[in-house]
């Protein structure tokens, strides 16, 4: 932590969820990370385009890494932000750029996770907020600045957990690499050939289409020169 942090004189008293040892979850990420390496990128802190929602900054530099319950809402986490349904297709349609050079992959937890539960109304009031913090493209800014709240007043916390946007009511999440010891190991196990290792691929993009299915989107296949 920086010691920038809390900067508010509020009290936070936030709910807990725990996710059980042996539970699977799904990631997206770049295919030149390992699935269960914490994303080192630092968002800046003061730019609300730059990063995802919940990004560590130079103010609080924590590595994260951000998964699902669910290969459908890990996909629709990351490929349908902002994505309108087009009125020629009746659907949203991906541009193949947003799975270019990216994976979905299978992780199980090796430990128990102790999350800072944000799925309710409750749960956020419990941290003085509501669904604007989850809710509001733009609010990336005070969305780091309220994690860091969160992590400094309740230390032993190890990361996030709210609604999906994009595939309610499943779950998203988030870790924070600094509340893991270093005899705690790897907190995630990689389940390997249960995912799809390259989404921008044909049968990648084939296999993804047949999840996105239920939701009206669809990856669109790169030009053939």
């Amino acid at each position: 932590m920086s010691g920038l942090f809390p900067m508010t004189p509020l009290e936070l008293r936030p709910n807990r969820h725990v996710i059980p040892a042996g539970t699977e979850l799904w990631r997206v990420h770049s295919t030149k990370y390992v699935p269960n390496e914490f994303n080192p990128k630092l968002a800046d802190p003061f730019e609300f385009k730059d990063g995802s929602r919940f990004d560590g900054t130079l103010l609080d530099p924590y590595h994260c890494l951000y998964l699902a319950d669910t290969a459908t809402t890990a996909l629709a986490e990351s490929v349908l932000r902002s994505r309108p349904f087009e009125p020629s297709a009746g659907m949203r349609l991906i541009p193949y750029a947003a799975v270019w050079r990216r994976s979905l992959s299978v992780l199980r937890t090796r430990c128990e996770l102790n999350l800072v539960s944000l799925i309710e109304s409750p749960d956020l009031a419990a941290v003085c907020q509501d669904s604007t913090l989850l809710e509001d493209e733009r609010n990336y800014v005070q969305a780091r600045r309220w994690a860091s709240e969160i992590r400094a007043q309740v230390p032993d916390v190890m990361g996030l957990i709210w609604q999906s946007r994009h595939n309610r009511p499943q779950r998203a999440l988030v870790l924070f690499h600094d509340r893991f010891g270093p005899g705690d190991g790897e907190p995630l196990e990689v389940l390997p050939e249960r995912g799809i290792a390259d989404l921008d691929s044909d049968a990648g993009i084939e296999k993804a289409n047949q999840i996105l299915k239920p939701l009206r989107s669809e990856i669109s296949r790169p030009r053939r020169e």
